[in-house]
């Protein structure tokens, strides 16, 4: 026998969903009710709002730059079709992984906030953590229990961002953590690591590590990797900051002299 499929727009369906049973046992005296479709779509934005303020705690993505006043022509070289695209979240529907490749400064740590933003604004889990903090707080783990609940940490959510991997380097014992982290949501979440080191150097990140050669292949298996050659973003702004304090103190004294 075929079950029904549920009608998204049955009112009681909804009370259901929203877990309101006691008006779903009382629904012969309040289903003409006048208030009572007010009262669901209040009750599903209420609960939208609420789970989006926990996933955005839970996901310590910080304060970050929108997308939209990135000055693309700053790059050398930067594919924004490609940041387009992963901007649709399709790879989170994939399961697929992002690499962002390219040296300090150059805007990877602000595209994989906003992409991250994006993701828990879609409803997806998320949560964002530098390599240096995960490998540290996975180390941290005193016995194999412990270290098996810090993993479900970094298992679970639909995109784990991993920020700044290659800035430091690490023995053999973080290379089998990352290992780990990689290997369990293989094919079965999505990935997204910044670094500033082509894969051809990441057994400087972590030297006389076997296991990095398959990090980087299980890694890549499904992925867009993209690569993003620039001066470095901050020094930018900091000497457009520094051009136009100058020139409010030339102007400052210029009234100055004129009103003497």
């Amino acid at each position: 026998m075929t079950t029904p499929t549920p009608d998204p727009n049955d009112p009681r369906q909804a009370l259901r969903q929203l877990g309101l049973w006691g008006l779903l046992a009382s629904w012969d005296q309040v289903r003409s009710a006048p208030w009572l479709n007010d009262l669901i779509t209040f009750e599903r934005a209420e609960r939208q709002r609420r789970s989006l303020e926990r996933r955005l705690r839970s996901a310590c993505i910080g304060s970050f730059k929108p997308l939209a006043d990135f000055d693309w022509r700053w790059p050398k070289k930067i594919e924004r079709g490609v940041i387009d695209e992963l901007c649709t979240l399709d790879f989170i529907a994939e399961q697929s992984n992002v690499v962002l490749v390219g040296p300090n400064g150059c805007g990877k740590t602000m595209i994989a906030k906003n992409l991250a933003h994006l993701a828990l604004l879609a409803g997806h889990s998320v949560r964002f953590v530098s390599a240096s903090a995960m490998l540290t707080d996975l180390a941290a783990c005193e016995s194999s229990a412990s270290l098996e609940r810090r993993f479900g940490r970094y298992r679970r959510p639909a995109l784990l961002v991993i920020d700044e991997l290659g800035y430091l380097s690490y023995d053999a014992r973080f290379a089998d953590l990352l290992f780990e982290v990689i290997s369990r949501r293989y094919l079965r979440a999505s990935t997204l690591i910044t670094t500033n080191k082509a894969f051809s150097e990441w057994g400087e990140v972590f030297p006389n590590a076997s296991t990095v050669v398959t990090i980087v292949d299980r890694l890549i298996h499904k992925a867009d990797v993209t690569t993003i050659e620039a001066d470095s973003y901050r020094l930018k702004e900091a000497m457009e900051r520094t051009t136009a304090k100058a020139a409010a103190r030339k102007q400052r004294t210029k009234t100055r002299e004129a009103g003497q």
